[in-house]
């Protein structure tokens, strides 16, 4: 699978007075989409979280392109960019669905943690499961 896809549209609450994405929901859609992915791809976060880890978002980075408007259907390409042992990165890509044209790109880093907040190495099965569809996307 070379990346994960969620489509939705625009809603009004998320834009501002001239009808624009305000800039912080970009990192809500960034969510939606690493959810989807890892869905997609056999993890469950609930079950994840249900086993005792936590992936904490670590850093966040975002490059605005054009602004998304009202109403306007929108997909988020997700992509796993880096696996390490206490740590995934996902990489996003936010298009218009209609010309592909970039509105934002970026990536998050999660640390992998405890139900007190302690870094922790990510279990072996989660682990090599990230790392094979990683690859499988860079091939």
């Amino acid at each position: 699978m070379k990346h994960g896809e969620s489509r939705f549209r625009v809603r009004y609450a998320e834009t501002d007075q001239m009808g624009v994405v305000h800039h912080a929901n970009y990192i809500i859609w960034f969510e939606q989409g690493r959810t989807d992915y890892m869905r997609k791809i056999g993890v469950n976060y609930a079950d994840v979280e249900r086993s005792g880890l936590f992936l904490a978002v670590g850093e966040v980075q975002i490059r605005y392109g054009a602004p998304a408007r009202y109403d306007d259907e929108v997909r988020v390409l997700t992509r796993i960019d880096r696996v390490q042992s206490r740590a995934v990165t996902f990489a996003y890509e936010v298009l218009r669905a209609d010309s592909d044209e970039r509105l934002a790109s970026g990536y998050t880093r999660l640390i992998a943690m405890d139900a007190n907040g302690t870094a922790r190495t990510l279990p072996r099965d989660l682990l090599q499961r990230f790392a094979e569809v990683m690859h499988a996307t860079a091939s």
